[in-house]
Order: structure tokens, then C-alpha cells, then sequence
């Protein structure tokens, strides 16, 4: 059970070395950097780094007493990222597949909605504007 916040790329194979021994499901999700709108040249993560790590270790701890998990890990990624490149992974580990994967989208809702990072992104024509919180992130996390 861990949170890493790191500025580097990370390996999901690593991260999942010796990840939910026992376990009769495991769910991974790993998000990456979309251009939806053709002009993103990147992305900047900033991050409080005390406050990140505490927060996300306790949501992870929350996901797992309410969900059973037997292990679970986040990775999530700041500084500036590119098109394409990895940002996050969530990954869960339960006795069954309904409890893993309930977990790992209530890590994930609450990943887009409260966790404490500014996403900024710079297009191609090196404009910036900081990414505004999205009603359906809001809307996701409200059902739990």
C-alpha cells in the first residue's frame, strides 16, 4: 500500500512488482496526457509535495477500508508532460473483481476532483491557461 509522487516516468510493470499477492482480483488504470483539441503541446503538474503525499496515502487508506482491499498503490506524476506520456496510475488489489474495480474508480473520481494538484496547459502557440475543476468530475465523486 503506497502513494509515490514523482516527476519522472515510472514502469506499471515495477509498480506492480510483488503488488497484490494473494489476491483474487487486480485492477490497474493508467492515464495519459490527451490532446483533445489538437493544440496541447503539454502539461504542467504543480504540487504542494507534504501535502500531496499525505493526501493521497489517505484516500488510498480510506479506499481501502471501504472497499477491502488488500493492497492498492497511486502514482502520480507533476512537472511538465507531453502528449502521450503517462500522468497516473491507480491500481487495486481485493478478494473479488467488484470490490477491486469499485475501488479503483472511487481512487480515480477522487483523483480528478479533490486531489491537490494545479494542472496548467501550454499549447503549441506557448499560451497557458490553468485547467478549471469539470461539473462531471464533481458529479462522479458525488455518488460516493
Amino acid at each position: 500500500m503506497s502513494a509515490l509522487v514523482q516527476p519522472g516516468p515510472f514502469q506499471p510493470e515495477q509498480v506492480l512488482r510483488d503488488f497484490g499477492v494473494g489476491a483474487g482480483a487486480i485492477v490497474t488504470f493508467t492515464g495519459v496526457v490527451r490532446d483533445d483539441g489538437g493544440n496541447l503541446a503539454a502539461l504542467e503538474i504543480e504540487h504542494y509535495p507534504a501535502m500531496t503525499q499525505s493526501s493521497l496515502t489517505a484516500y488510498g487508506h480510506e479506499a481501502a477500508k471501504r472497499f477491502q482491499l488488500s493492497d492498492w498503490r497511486i502514482v502520480h506524476r507533476h512537472g511538465r508532460l507531453e502528449v502521450g506520456e503517462q500522468i497516473m496510475m491507480v491500481a487495486t488489489a481485493a478478494r473479488h473483481r467488484h470490490a477491486a474495480f469499485q475501488a479503483a474508480d472511487y481512487l480515480m473520481d477522487w483523483l480528478k476532483s479533490r486531489a491537490p494538484f494545479w494542472k496548467r496547459e501550454i499549447s503549441r502557440d506557448g499560451s497557458t491557461r490553468w485547467v478549471d475543476a469539470r461539473d462531471s468530475d464533481e458529479h462522479a465523486l458525488s455518488r460516493w
